[in-house]
């Protein structure tokens, strides 16, 4: 691949208190879990960090109008969605934390919340944490002669969508786990749904910029102008941990609910990092993120080969999306737990079960990293379950 950027460079994390790598006690553990990649972000990202350190003060900040341009612009030229107003961007400190202040905010306790399974395991938590019951719509597998895919089941959606109590529908897109591009039909379908039975729906668009050739994102918004829309840079930069995130609606009523709960949790204050590097991103990084969208592709090709010729129990799911393989294990004759467990003591390789997110006969991969740990970790996993 012909390219200023080196996604083939081995970045030690361990003992810099990462998450992914640092979790683990044992120093040979090779993590191919959670949703972070290991390739330095985008260099343009990096300056503009070091330029901010560089002052030397991290107090308190605001956000810049050169923030919201630098959204509004991204979003208009890379992925045709129209903000209107900066008014319509609320910054927050993160998706995770964003999701559970809108469940709070737009619903009541007791009430219902609609998602698609299997979903983001945050997802589940932040309902019934959060005193609201899960209203869970299981996606319908469609096998084809390549494979497989999910699709919604819009006939339950319906049956859910018309109960009262259920008042909020929580849609991932693109799709985590499953790695499914929903088309802008789908996305009107639901629409449709949610408008005539009243539900609010909000639509987690993180994975946005990690998306196949072949596939296009469709921003929610675009669809239905009434929803709220969570997004973020922090997957497509791997900038995770600069908390930095935006909920975007143009309904004024909406939007005072959601900036009220916010003020009221305590859960307004900025990142300087995280607001510097958003600007850096989304003004200068597009060139890097379309050289990351093809190295990945090709990790997931390779991944899809390897496991084919080597283990094809492990059954792919046909992705379009995200940097995380949904597999099937159903044939192993073991839980997904099970195979979680066997991968870390026999392969020193760590994945996750897929029962965190819903179903116990799937496990996901993360193929975010440099080929040769890719290929590390799947001799790893070929050896824990031959």
């Amino acid at each position: 691949m012909n390219t200023p950027f080196d996604f083939d460079e081995i970045v030690n994390r361990r003992g810099t208190g990462s998450v992914k790598w640092d979790r683990c006690d044992d120093a040979s553990m090779l993590p191919m879990w959670v949703a972070d990649m290991d390739f330095k972000t985008a260099p343009a990202i990096i300056e503009a960090v070091k330029r901010r350190a560089a002052e030397g003060v991290y107090g308190y900040v605001h956000v810049p109008d050169s923030y919201y341009e630098a959204v509004i612009n991204w979003f208009e030229k890379r992925h045709g969605w129209s903000i209107a107003s900066p008014e319509d961007i609320t910054y927050i400190p993160g998706i995770v934390p964003a999701l559970g202040i809108l469940v709070n905010a737009l619903t009541n306790p007791g009430d219902g919340v609609i998602f698609q399974t299997p979903a983001y395991n945050c997802f589940f938590s932040m309902v019934e944490n959060n005193g609201r019951k899960m209203a869970l719509n299981p996606l319908l597998r469609r096998e084809t002669e390549t494979g497989y895919y999910f699709e919604i089941d819009f006939d339950g959606l319906e049956r859910l969508a018309a109960k009262p109590e259920n008042r909020v529908l929580l849609l991932c897109n693109p799709h985590n786990p499953t790695g499914r591009v929903w088309t802008r039909e789908e996305l009107q379908r639901v629409s449709e749904i949610s408008k005539r039975h009243g539900v609010i729906v909000v639509s987690d668009e993180i994975h946005c910029e990690i998306v196949h050739p072949g596939f296009s994102y469709t921003p929610f918004a675009t669809v239905d102008a009434d929803c709220v829309t969570c997004c973020s840079p922090t997957k497509g930069f791997n900038i995770a941990g600069l908390l930095v995130s935006n909920i975007i609606t143009h309904r004024a009523d909406l939007r005072s609910k959601i900036q009220q709960r916010i003020q009221t949790m305590e859960a307004n204050l900025m990142n300087p990092f995280g607001i510097v590097a958003l600007q850096a991103a989304y003004n200068e990084g597009g060139e890097w993120l379309d050289a990351l969208n093809e190295y990945l592709y090709n990790n997931y090709l390779t991944l899809r080969r390897e496991l084919g010729t080597r283990l094809p129990q492990l059954n792919l799911s046909n992705s379009q999306s995200t940097y995380l393989a949904w597999a099937d294990i159903s044939s192993l004759d073991l839980t997904a737990d099970e195979v979680e467990q066997r991968c870390k003591e026999r392969g020193h390789v760590w994945i996750n079960s897929g029962r965190m997110y819903g179903d116990p006969s799937f496990i996901r991969i993360n193929y975010a990293c440099p080929l040769s740990l890719l290929l590390d970790g799947l001799s790893r996993i070929f050896r824990s379950l031959s």
